[in-house]
């Protein structure tokens, strides 16, 4: 099964990752891929540099970045390989391990609905 994690960060503090995170994570990463377990990551830029392309019943309507309105924004994700809902889990605790006490960081989990569909 699939999963997406999406990792959601509070961008107004302006907190970069570490050296220490960089390469713990590098780490991390090369290791699952090599286990079959990750199938893709990315982080994300900042709202900022984002819009928000919306329709609300038929209109379309297009919002510029950063979105102050909202608190926590999903800062990455990694689209996961797992046998089951508690092995993503545990996917995912390894991965916010990796950030240690520096960060304030939370993952939704959750399996891909379906086929999935590439262009």
């Amino acid at each position: 099964m699939r999963f997406l994690s999406m990792v959601r960060i509070d961008e107004k503090t302006g907190q970069k990752p570490s050296e220490r995170l960089m390469n713990e994570m590098g780490k991390l990463i090369d290791e699952m891929i090599r286990e079959g377990s990750l199938v893709r990551t990315a982080g994300l830029r900042p709202t900022k540099e984002g819009v928000r392309v919306r329709s609300n019943h038929g209109k379309l309507s297009v919002t510029e970045g950063p979105f102050t309105e909202t608190k926590e924004v999903i800062g990455g994700f990694a689209v996961i390989e797992a046998s089951s809902l508690q092995h993503a889990i545990e996917l995912t605790k390894r991965f916010l391990a990796t950030h240690g006490d520096e960060w304030n960081v939370e993952c939704e989990v959750r399996p891909f609905d379906g086929e999935e569909f590439c262009a």
